[in-house]
């Protein structure tokens, strides 16, 4: 299976920012969809952000003007660039990738997690 490793996570205050990163093993050859999800303690894991091979993109209304998804085709690596960071914000963040090997396989994988924490 595609393995996704992610990086970027740590603290910050309030009105920072991250960047989370999601690379794909070298065996990933086609990506048709790439998203982050994030889930709090307590709390219902929720889709952050969506980009298909389309270009279009989704966001969460409690992130949206302040989080941007975006890819690297060459680095087969999904990005989470994440504004003006709220306390609300902390989670941990996992990405998931759906696609093609270069076997012509089919692949959905998810990210480690990543925790974000977002404090004074």
């Amino acid at each position: 299976q595609v393995q996704l490793v992610e990086s970027g996570g740590g603290f910050v205050q309030p009105g920072g920012s991250l960047r989370l990163s999601c690379a794909a093993s070298e065996r990933a050859s086609g990506i048709n969809r790439m998203a982050w999800y994030r889930q709090a303690p307590g709390h219902q894991r929720e889709s952050v952000a969506i980009l298909v091979n389309g270009g279009n993109k989704t966001y969460a209304d409690s992130v949206k003007g302040r989080f941007a998804i975006s890819r690297d085709n060459a680095k087969k690596t999904v990005y989470l660039d994440m504004d003006n960071l709220k306390p609300e914000d902390s989670a941990v963040y996992y990405c998931n990738v759906q696609g093609i090997t270069a076997m012509g396989n089919t692949f959905r994988s998810w990210g480690q997690g990543i925790q974000v924490s977002v404090s004074s």
